[in-house]
């Protein structure tokens, strides 16, 4: 199936049918979401992935009681760092000079456009800048998953601050942002399964500019 194909194939599962996604496409999912696109390469969030039904049905009740989070395989959660520290920056400097066997000093340029940047920055705008990051890992989880034929749902629909108390996120440095629930879409149950997806045409949504 290529890319265009799955983009059509998948749309906003309703509901879903409970069955569980074998742990092959969750990796590639979450692998494909590992490698996606981040400013300056950062990745400022955190996934949290879970299966845990008891869980998953305590976070139905700070998120509108969807169906899809109890009735999904697994759930992602995408949580971005609640603020960004020079320490942090360092830790990801030194993984990059570790990863490719260089010494730090020589991504010092880099370094120093990381911590000016959210020296000068408030942390709540850190934290916003670091949301926009997790949106873009959570687009590829989205893309990732219509390429492995497995359904998911893009939530923004929840109690951010109950969510963050429930999953004890702010010890951790973090912000819930937005829920992905993954599984098999009930096509018996869920009204816009059989739908034609809509969107924009292409002139509308596209201005050439010569």
């Amino acid at each position: 199936m290529s890319l265009i194909q799955a983009l059509n194939w998948r749309y906003a599962t309703k509901r879903m049918n409970g069955e569980k996604v074998p742990p092959e496409k969750i990796n590639t999912i979450l692998e494909a979401t590992r490698l996606s696109a981040s400013s300056m390469g950062l990745q400022p969030y955190t996934i949290l992935v879970i299966e845990d039904e008891e869980l998953r049905q305590k976070i139905q009740k700070v998120a509108n009681n969807q169906p899809q989070i109890v009735e999904a395989s697994h759930l992602l959660v995408f949580a971005a760092w609640s603020n960004i520290t020079e320490e942090q920056v360092t830790e990801y400097i030194n993984h990059i000079a570790a990863e490719r066997g260089v010494d730090p000093a020589t991504l010092a340029g880099l370094k120093n456009a990381l911590v000016g940047m959210v020296t000068r920055n408030t942390p709540e705008q850190n934290f916003q800048w670091a949301a926009r990051q997790a949106y873009i890992a959570f687009g590829t989880a989205i893309a990732a998953a219509a390429t492995e034929q497995v359904d998911a749902t893009p939530m923004e629909g929840f109690n951010a601050l109950a969510l963050d108390e429930l999953l004890n996120l702010k010890e951790k440095g973090l912000r819930s942002v937005t829920l992905l629930p993954l599984g098999y879409r009930d096509e018996n149950n869920d009204w816009l399964a059989k739908q034609k997806k809509v969107r924009r045409t292409t002139d509308k949504l596209f201005l050439q500019v010569a």
